[in-house]
């Protein structure tokens, strides 16, 4: 089991009205691999502690790890860390967690990146990582939101896909989407996921998915109806407040 550690708030940002990313000081902080999560433990005055679990969003970068939250409604930890939390301030962090949605960068399979709102928290990781190691695996991404503004590093992927070499990125959108967008509004759907061809060259990629459970649930049966192998599907679910 590992051990719990105490992370200094570094640096906040914020990806859209309700997204922050963290940046977290970690003085014992061996690295991970691109997919991994975090847990992570407030304790109140009166010794009250919530823990939640939260993803990687990058590399470390000389032992700050970054992690990207949602506030959700209510939430007693996602409200902490997005309105309150201020550079200095200490919590506990315990990792790197989870082996089984990673990214291995030895493998060259081309990768299927599908996200359900701030599902792209751990894609995003592996985008990183694979720009960071000047990788030429090829990489696509799929991120449904509800509206451009809600777009979690909406910038940042716009220019990595600019660049050559970079990532493919389609954005769907649930609720309201730009002018320029073909697509109407909507849940996603199986020929949303059916556009592997212009990118793979023929080859069976690896697909990743998380987002909501519901989400998770329809991607990975689009792609089984698709003809993905099940075994080349990984997907995490997440929730919490």
């Amino acid at each position: 089991m590992r051990r719990w550690q105490s992370a200094t708030v570094t640096g906040s940002r914020a990806e859209t009205a309700t997204a922050h990313t963290l940046s977290l000081r970690v003085d014992e902080w061996n690295g991970h691999l691109p997919g991994q999560h975090v847990d992570v433990r407030l304790t109140a005055p009166d010794g009250y502690q919530a823990v939640r679990s939260y993803s990687l969003a990058a590399p470390a970068d000389d032992g700050v790890i970054e992690i990207t939250v949602q506030r959700l409604p209510g939430g007693e930890v996602s409200e902490f860390l997005t309105d309150i939390a201020m550079i200095g301030d200490e919590l506990e962090v315990r990792g790197p967690l989870g082996n089984w949605f990673v990214w291995d960068q030895e493998d060259p399979s081309p990768v299927l990146l599908v996200a359900g709102g701030s599902g792209v928290v751990p894609l995003m990781s592996m985008i990183r990582a694979r720009h960071q190691a000047d990788i030429q695996t090829p990489f696509h991404l799929i991120h449904s939101v509800r509206t451009p503004q809600d777009r979690i590093y909406g910038d940042e992927l716009t220019r990595l896909a600019a660049q050559a070499g970079g990532p493919s990125v389609t954005w769907l959108y649930t609720r309201t989407a730009p002018p320029s967008e073909t697509r109407p509004p909507g849940r996603l759907r199986q020929n949303d996921l059916d556009d592997g061809s212009s990118w793979t060259s023929g080859a069976t990629p690896t697909c990743f998915i998380c987002g909501p459970t519901g989400f998770v649930e329809d991607a990975a049966n689009h792609l089984l109806a698709a003809g993905h192998h099940a075994d080349r599907i990984r997907t995490e679910r997440f929730g919490g407040r």
